[in-house]
């Protein structure tokens, strides 16, 4: 187990953020936003957990988070910071305030690739999870929350290996750490690690997380079915640049993401409407991203009705904040002695553990969450 360390002596217990894809966008924004909210530097716009529900929630502090992560890009953070802020994601002249902070949370991340030599999936997560650990140890932790916020992967094929967030997770549960999957990649939902988080020590919560259109789709959908109009198709086209773009070029991989949008939908209506969504990579756009949706419902006495909407947006700001969040709840949960799918954070996940599919019904259900967490000042 990697938690439960003791702190030193009059410093309060520190958390740790392992990311898994560390060097990417939404690691990037994620680590420089955490830095920047604590020095003071920016409102905690979008954060959640931020807000007066949870203020006796007991959440580990911003101040008190130590990020780190796996990952096989070598470009380094600060870097990686100036190329955001570049293109408009994060504020300008940020990436240089925190080039110091950026620089020690990069020299905390290990490679994620397999080593040169033939590792068996044993090895690569025994592997994996000594990093969480020795992550822990150095830097005197009272526990790590890993958090997969890498590219999207293809379903995995039956008979097939672990893909590689798979084999993250069964290293996170290994390490003793909480785990979150923030993609709609299988993590620790596939079948072969079934038993292995039936029987997990430690809270996990996923998958896929809710930040721009499906957020909206989980808003209307119930809105439609508490009015009794008949929704007849509903359609929607994404057009994304960046990483995220890249890997949802595969058909595969992109029907890995639609299927957590086509669940919110039939959820919420009882059965899912004609009408896909596209997914097109456009480079130019990097990390923003527009989504339009076309809903055709029938009103009273069959009246034909439209609804469009259109989302524009920066995935990386949308999704960072509930990073932040998903990981101080993991924390308090672990701190709490909570295993298992934790309740109460459909929320934040286009196909989550348990719980509500609107997002009315998961409001108050993360507030459930959160009076569950109060208690007394310590």
């Amino acid at each position: 187990m990697t938690h439960h360390n003791p702190s030193p002596a009059g410093q309060a217990p520190r958390t740790g953020v392992w990311l898994i894809g560390a060097r990417g966008s939404v690691a990037t924004t994620t680590i420089a936003g955490a830095v920047a909210l604590a020095a003071g530097l920016h409102p905690p716009t979008g954060m959640v957990t931020e807000t007066a529900p949870f203020s006796r929630a007991w959440l580990p502090p911003l101040d008190s988070l130590v990020f780190g992560g796996h990952d096989t890009a070598s470009c380094p953070l600060p870097k990686r910071a100036e190329a955001l802020a570049e293109a408009g994601v994060l504020p300008y002249g940020l990436p240089a305030a925190l080039r110091a902070e950026l620089a020690t949370a990069d020299a905390a991340i290990r490679p994620g690739a397999p080593a040169a030599e033939p590792s068996t999936e044993d090895e690569l997560i025994t592997a994996y999870a000594t990093d969480i650990q020795d992550f822990t140890r150095t830097h005197g932790l009272a526990r790590t929350v890993v958090v997969n916020v890498a590219s999207t992967e293809a379903p995995p094929t039956d008979g097939g290996p672990l893909p590689p967030s798979s084999l993250y997770a069964a290293a996170a549960l290994r390490a003793g750490s909480p785990y979150v999957n923030f993609t709609p990649s299988a993590g620790l939902h596939h079948p072969r690690l079934a038993e292995a988080a039936s029987d997990a020590a430690v809270p996990y919560a996923g998958r896929d997380g809710k930040t721009g259109q499906t957020l909206l789709r989980s808003v209307l959908a119930p809105m439609f079915a508490q009015r009794a109009l008949a929704v007849r198709a509903w359609s929607g086209t994404n057009l994304l640049g960046g990483g995220d773009g890249a890997a949802l070029a595969d058909p595969a991989a992109a029907a890995a993401k639609n299927a957590g949008k086509a669940r919110v939908l039939a959820d919420n209506l009882g059965d899912l409407p004609q009408g896909e969504v596209h997914i097109d990579d456009v480079p130019a756009m990097g990390d923003w991203k527009t989504a339009w949706d076309h809903i055709a419902f029938d009103g009273f006495l069959g009246s034909r009705m439209v609804l469009q909407t259109t989302w524009q947006g920066c995935d990386s700001a949308l999704a960072a904040p509930l990073v932040l969040d998903l990981a101080r709840l993991l924390a308090r949960a672990d701190e709490l002695g909570i295993t298992g799918p934790l309740p109460g954070l459909g929320f934040y996940f286009k196909d989550p553990d348990n719980g509500p599919a609107d997002l009315p019904g998961q409001w108050h259900a993360l507030l459930d969450l959160a009076a569950r967490f109060a208690g007394p000042a310590r």
